[in-house]
Order: C-alpha cells, then structure tokens, then sequence
C-alpha cells in the first residue's frame, strides 16, 4: 500500500497550493471549446525534406517555399501560385497538399477531395511539369486516388474504380492495367475496408526501384458480407452498402501481382495455398527485381516475410517471427544499402526492440536491450551507419529520442522530459522535434542529429500566457496498486494514474470524480504529453468541482509485452477489474464521495464504460458511453480476432466481458451515444445495447447523432456532444438538475 499512501500525501499536499485566491482567474466555457476552439495551440505543419536533406519546402501563401535546414532561410521558391492556374481560369488551385517526382521538378496536387473512410480519398490532380511551365489534369475520365510518380517522373500510376490505371506523361495517354475491379467485389491497387481500418493504409501498388515494374495488391472480397448504412435527410433516406467482415465471418481473399511495363503481363507472387491469410504490408527490396511480402496467419501471431522474384512469383522465406499472444504490425522493415541485411522490430524477447538481421536468415543482432519498449523507429542513416527511434526507456509515461548504431551503441538525443517526437530530413542530419508535457502545449524545434537546437519553431508563448488567465489545475501524475493487479507470473504490479483536482480543492470536502479512460491494447492514456481538446473540458469539469482521472490498466501500452497483451482472449476483463479497483480505492478517500464516481469513453472506452456501469454497478454511479461495442461478436475481425481468436474458438471470452449480457446488473445513470452512420462501430452495437437493456427493464439515456460517423462531428454536432455529456455529468455527480450555463450565471 505504500504506493497509494505516497498518492495520497501527494494531492493533501497539492490541495495547499489551491488555497489562494482564484476569483481573477477564468472560467473555461463550453462555447470556448467548440464555437470558438479557442484552446488549441499552434503547431508546424507541412515540413517536407528535400531530397538533399539540407532544405525542405513549405507552403506559404499558396506557393511552395525552400527554406534552409541549418538557417531557417527562405533559399527560394520552387512552385509559384501563379503558375498553377488551369487554362481557361482566373484563379490558381489550392495549393493544400502535393506530392513531388524523384527530381523535384514535377508535382501532383490534389483538388476537389472527397473522403471515403478513415483515410481514403479521391481527388481530381492536376500535374505540374517545370520543364515546361505546363499546369493540366492528370485523367479527363473521373476522379482519382492514391496518384504516384514513377522513380523517372515520366508516368503517374492511380486507382479508379477499383482498377490500376498508368499515365505516360510523355505522349499523355492513359492505360488501363486491371479490368475486373467492380464495387463491392474486386479491388485493385488499393484496400477493402478492414484492412485500411485496421493495418492503417490505403495505397496498395508500389514502383519498382527502376520503375519497371509495379507491385500490387489484389482484393476479393465477393465472399465477405456486407453492412448497410442509412443516410437520412430527404424524403427517401439514401442506403449505403459495404463490405464488413465481422469476427468469425469471412474475409477478401488478397493477393499480390507484379505489372510488368514491358511485357504489359502481371504475374502472381506465391504466398501459399492458404487464402485465409493476411499481407499487412509490401516492400520492394534495393533489388528492382525482388519483393518482400510480410504473411500473417489468421491468428496474427506467426509472421513470415517472403522474398518473391517479381518476374517468376516464385517466393523464399526470408524472417519468420512467432508470438505466444499476437504480432503488432508496424512500418519499421528497412532494407540496408549493401542488400543483405534489414532492420526491423519484434517483441520475442518480451519488450519491442529493434533487431538487424541477414536476408539470408542466418544472422541476427539486436540493437536496443532493456525492460522498456521502442516506440516508434524513425530510419536508418546509411552515411553514418545509425538507426533512429522512439522509446519509453526512461519512463512508460514519458518518450525520448535514440540514436543506436549497427554495432549497438546507443545515445539519447532529446533533452527535455515528457514527450518527444521527431521528423528527421531525408539524410538524417536534421530533425523537427515537438516537444510537449501534460501541463505544456507543444514546443517545436529545430535540431541537429545529435540533439543540439538550432532554433526555435514554435514554443506557443501567446498560448500559455492565454492558459495563465484561466483558473487551471495541474495535471499531476501518481501510480496505484492493489492485491488484484498482478502480472502472468503472479508478481503484484502497479497502475498508472493522472489526476485533475479542482482549482479551489479542499481536502476536508468531498467532491465527485469523473474516471476517463480508453483501455484499449497496446493504447496509453496516462502519458507525459499535451492532452488537446479533452484537456481544457477536463479542466472546465474540475473548475466546477468534479475531481478528473484516468487509470492506464493492464493492457495498455510502453511496459511490456506481459503488461500488454494480458488480456489476450478476454478483452474487458481485466481492464473492468482494474477500474474497479481503482473507484474502490478513490472512494476510500477522505475527499471523494464514494457515491459519485462516474466513467467517460469513446469506442474502446465506450465498451469500457457500458462495462463499468453494469458489471462494476456498485461502484461506478454513472456513466457515458460513446460509440461502444457492445458485443465483440459486432466488431470486425482483424482486430477482434487478433486479441479474442475467433468467437468459434472463445465463445466464453466473448460472452463473458461483453456489456450487452451485463445489463440486468445496471443500477446508475447510464448515457448512451452513437453516430447513425458510424462505418466503424456500427450503430448496431447500440441498438441491441437498447434492445437488452429494454427487456431488462433498465432506464438510460440516449443519444443519436443522424449521419455522423465514428468520430461524430461537423457542423455544431462536437458542441452539442459535449454540452450533453457536460449537463448529463453536473446532474448526476454533482447532484444539481442546472446546466453548466445556468449554474455559471
């Protein structure tokens, strides 16, 4: 208990510091936070590195901009607005986001884009060539996707339609390379939904160093059923069909093809007789004829990456990794220059670390050792033989900068204590570096490989003198443990916490608190770092008396992989034991009222809270659930089945922590919120939360938000949302049926 003990003293002590006058200081408003969006501090946007790594451009003003790494110096302007104005207008298109050849002197920019999920899009691009001063659109023929040069600049590849199209940019004429690509059957060149959701990319072709050839991946998805989202607003409301393979259900079948230029053939790599397999990525090689395909078994935890000769198909098995739980897949896989050797990250000793190895399978190293986590790998500086990365080596809640060399020599290059993270030029002799903590709004510099800071970006001064004027709390950290919270081994292990008191706390009152958290694997809540929008709502809950925390509980992220993937095959479990300890332990606390401990999330967190609610009844008062699962049995089957197998194989872990079979348990004040048309968690999950809870005979609160998908915005829907929850919190924590604007009159 020492630990808890030492948490305690922490905030009695605190709560002196909050005895001084605050009636100069400002209320935070909800109109502040999504009328105005006043609380969001700058940042540095749109810094792309050169190919030199010795300058980068910028867009200013509509055009693109060269500045110097090492000064800060306008050196130039490499795309003037003025030159990309189509024949036949007046005015130049926007200038929002481009993508240059390997020359950096043609450019396709994107216009009139259209969101399809998460990360997919479509755009009309126009192309600029500055050969030939020449501004003109990339395809007459509809809208495209996913545009990208060739290495000699002289075509563009895209997707339409679910086909791979090619444009020679030398006699302008536009090849058709697949044919069978049909909505909701076959894709090509880009991804069905799961795998965009859930291996988080969308551009599925890839040039060959020589560009002779193009990789390219190949969805049947004919077999997987389909979801149907209803759009509502006229007089017929609009249906919108997709395909969603839920857990247990069947997936595309994908495949991977190789388009030769010269012989105008594809031909298929060889990845198995097993099609019910996933290729989370692709890679070419330094070799122009060799790609690597990563191959991951249907329970994701036996990896192989395949060398395939891109002219026969033919594949040889060049890593495997096993894993007694799951494998994260992640972007980390690089080739060395000299062709033999890759580096790349794996959790088989327990902690994710990063590890250089032989293609030829015979050799591995591992570069970084300890009980802590890489967090993310930046790249490998060939000149100076370093790789560099992100890690939780010093603390799970804070990250710095590494640099190690093949040899595994290693030196930290950050210098300021909470969360680092960087954006390195393309030679590695530079990086960006955003720094923030949880009380500081990022702090943007510019650095030299070996840490030094050449100047400063943005350090967001006007922001914290703005933060000054309003009565805020420190977020303080804490950890906590108790006889329930142990590891695989048996080893009692510790939790950790943040916490938001009141500004005018009093330690002889009791106040009610508000529990946020997100609980998802490998996810971290309670980290040393900027906070956004949540913050200042957080900040606005505590002015008004409600004590805020959140508890990072076994199964999240940057401790390990015993820490982590604990809750392998029973999502919800240990997560839900965990933020009961917690509220039991709050409410032992001599400035808590026990019987007014609510719980807030949002997807992950959403099935948290419903859980909470009804299986932790007797502790948690309240709760607000945004866009749960419900069932896991709803939700898609890559990420499902990666921590739960299939609900053939587990139907116990299924049933067992889903809130749905939970709701006879229900005794507090529960509110339930969903966007309609939410392609993720479908609305699906609510409905049938309503439908049980109805025949249970349980009162609760809800909330639709017609047409809003997973994030529900636009329009004046987030002020909405959070006004809800605000008003919905002040009435069952605080006990006063006011809303916020009525009680700050």
């Amino acid at each position: 208990m020492k630990k808890i003990t030492v948490f305690t003293l922490v905030i009695i002590l605190l709560s002196g510091s909050f005895a001084f006058s605050q009636e100069t200081k400002k209320k935070i408003t909800l109109d502040e936070l999504w009328h105005k969006y006043k609380f969001y501090p700058k940042t540095v946007h749109g810094i792309n590195s050169l190919s030199n790594g010795k300058q980068f451009t910028m867009i200013k003003a509509g055009s693109l901009v060269v500045y110097d790494y090492a000064t800060g110096d306008s050196v130039g302007v490499l795309l003037q607005k003025e030159k990309l104005i189509p024949e036949g207008k007046k005015t130049p298109i926007h200038l929002g986001e481009y993508f240059m050849n390997k020359d950096e002197n043609k450019f396709l920019i994107p216009t009139a884009t259209e969101s399809i999920y998460r990360h997919s899009k479509k755009s009309d691009f126009y192309i600029y060539d500055e050969e030939t001063g020449r501004l003109s659109r990339l395809s007459e023929n509809g809208k495209q996707r996913l545009a990208d040069f060739n290495p000699a600049g002289n075509k563009v590849a895209f997707v339409r339609k679910n086909n791979l199209y090619i444009k020679d940019l030398t006699n302008g004429k536009e090849q058709q390379i697949t044919t069978d690509g049909k909505v909701n059957e076959i894709i090509n060149g880009t991804c069905d939904w799961v795998y965009e959701e859930e291996f988080g990319f969308t551009k599925a072709f890839f040039w060959s160093p020589d560009g002779k050839k193009i990789a390219y991946y190949h969805f049947n998805e004919s077999k997987v059923k389909e979801y149907t989202l209803t759009y509502y607003g006229k007089l017929y409301p609009r249906l919108y069909t997709y395909k969603y393979p839920k857990a247990g259900e069947d997936n595309s079948v994908v495949t991977i093809y190789v388009y030769d230029l010269e012989t105008g053939k594809s031909t298929k790599m060889n990845t198995g007789e097993n099609s019910d397999t996933y290729i989370p990525r692709i890679k070419w090689t330094n070799d122009a004829n060799v790609l690597a395909i990563e191959h991951l078994n249907r329970l994701q935890n036996h990896l192989e990456i395949l060398l395939a000769n891109a002219s026969t198909g033919e594949t040889s098995t060049m890593y495997v990794d096993d894993n007694p739980y799951y494998i994260d897949i992640t972007d980390d896989l690089t080739f060395l220059p000299d062709n033999k050797r890759f580096i790349i990250t794996s959790e088989k000793d327990g902690y994710n670390h990063i590890y250089l190895c032989t293609m030829d399978g015979k050799k591995e190293k591992r570069l970084t050792k300890g009980k802590w986590d890489v967090t993310k790998v930046y790249g490998y500086d060939a000149e100076n033989g370093m790789v560099y990365y992100q890690s939780a080596e010093l603390s799970p809640l804070n990250r710095d900068i590494y640099k190690v060399s093949l040899k595994g020599k290693r030196k930290k290059i950050s210098t300021r204590t909470g969360t680092n993270d960087a954006t390195f030029s393309n030679n590695f002799e530079y990086y960006v570096n955003t720094f923030s903590d949880a009380n500081t709004p990022p702090y943007i510099t510019m650095n030299k490989n070996d840490g030094k800071e050449l100047r400063v970006l943005e350090d967001n001064k006007a922001f914290t003198e703005m933060m000054a004027s309003y009565n805020l709390s420190k977020k303080t950290f804490s950890s906590f443990t108790d006889s329930v919270i142990t590891l695989p081994d048996g080893k009692q292990t510790y939790l950790n916490t943040w916490q938001i008191l009141p500004p005018d706390f009093d330690s002889t009152k009791q106040y009610p608190v508000l529990l946020y958290q997100y609980s998802g694997p490998g996810s971290q809540s309670v980290l040393n770092s900027w906070g956004w929008s949540n913050y200042f709502w957080f900040q606005m809950l505590a002015q008004n008396g409600i004590i805020v925390t959140c508890v990072d509980n076994r199964g999240t992220g940057a401790r390990g992989q015993e820490f982590k993937k604990m809750t392998y095959k029973q999502l919800g479990k240990y997560e839900n034991i965990d933020h009961i300890a917690y509220a039991r332990y709050l409410g032992r606390l001599p400035y808590v009222d026990k019987n007014k401990i609510g719980v807030f999330g949002w997807s992950y967190g959403g099935f948290m809270s419903s859980l909470d609610i009804t299986k932790g009844a007797d502790v948690f008062s309240t709760a607000i659930a945004v866009a749960p699962v419900t069932s896991w049995r709803y939700y898609d089957n890559i990420y499902t089945e990666r921590y739960m197998r299939k609900p053939q194989d587990n139907p116990k872990g299924y049933d067992d922590n889903s809130p749905i079979n939970f709701v006879k348990k229900l005794k507090g004040n529960f509110l339930l919120v969903h966007g309609s048309a939410d392609d993720n968690v479908h609305f699906q999950n609510s409905m049938d939360m309503i439908t049980a809870l109805v025949n249970a005979n349980k009162q609760f609160e809800l909330f639709v938000y017609p047409n809003k998908n997973h994030g529900i915005y636009g329009g004046n829907t987030r002020y909405h949302l959070y006004k809800k929850m605000t008003d919905f919190l002040y009435k069952n924590l605080k006990g006063v049926d006011l809303t916020l604007e009525e009680i700050n009159k």
